[in-house]
């Protein structure tokens, strides 16, 4: 029974000497993160180009009075660009990083 006590002991004082390590960034972070930048830009650049499409595709609709599909197009992009804007905020949020 003393070994018991003496082992958790022991485990309780290793345990007590531990510090606060400080956050460290894993290596090749700087690669990952230039991806995600360039991922960001490629999202951005792809809502712009289908706001724009789905806007001229809205007046050929208009002019040739055919059927409005391209304001759900205009609503789908406009969502879809909103979500990936703000995802880097919201896993900051939820993550709690500054």
């Amino acid at each position: 029974m003393s070994i018991i006590l003496m082992s958790i002991g022991d485990a309780c004082a290793s345990l007590a000497q531990i510090q606060n390590p400080s956050p460290q960034a894993p290596p090749l972070s700087d690669k990952l993160l230039q991806l995600v930048r360039y991922l960001t830009w490629l999202a951005v650049l792809s809502g712009i180009v289908s706001i724009i499409y789905a806007g001229g595709r809205f007046a050929w609709e208009k002019w040739t009075g055919g059927a409005l599909q391209s304001p759900k197009m205009v609503a789908g992009a406009m969502i879809g660009g909103v979500v990936a804007t703000s995802a880097g905020t919201i896993m900051n949020s939820i993550l709690g990083t500054g």
